[in-house]
């Protein structure tokens, strides 16, 4: 069974297959190979809540890195086109988490396993 990851934010990203990429304080196991389901919410469902499911996912890059020192091309792949460095570190990180755009966090990267049948 695959682990499961939260995407709340960027579920049209993720329907839409352009996000590629996560930033994660934690998901210091997470391995090249590893499966990962991407579901609507995991954590802090209401009772009765169900467990939505997107897709699956390959993991196939994994690496720690200084959060601030994200590129504008990443931040694209992370489902924001349209926003700045700045303003994705700030928003997610800094405002929602209370980081620091030094602290160090796991960069995942990933493939999506329905695309090699031919889905889109």
């Amino acid at each position: 069974m695959s682990r499961l990851m939260s995407v709340a934010f960027t579920e049209a990203a993720v329907r839409n297959r352009s996000k590629t990429v996560t930033r994660r304080k934690g998901w210091l196991f997470a391995k090249p190979g590893d499966r990962v389901t991407l579901c609507r919410k995991v954590m802090g469902r209401r009772k009765g809540e169900p467990l939505e499911r997107i897709c699956d996912v390959e993991i196939v890059s994994v690496r720690r890195e200084v959060l601030g020192e994200i590129t504008l091309d990443d931040v694209a792949r992370e489902g924001f086109p349209d926003m700045s460095q700045d303003e994705f570190v700030e928003r997610f990180f800094i405002d929602a988490q209370g980081m620091d755009p030094h602290d160090v966090v796991t960069r995942i990267e990933w493939r999506y396993l329905d695309d090699e049948a031919g889905a889109a």
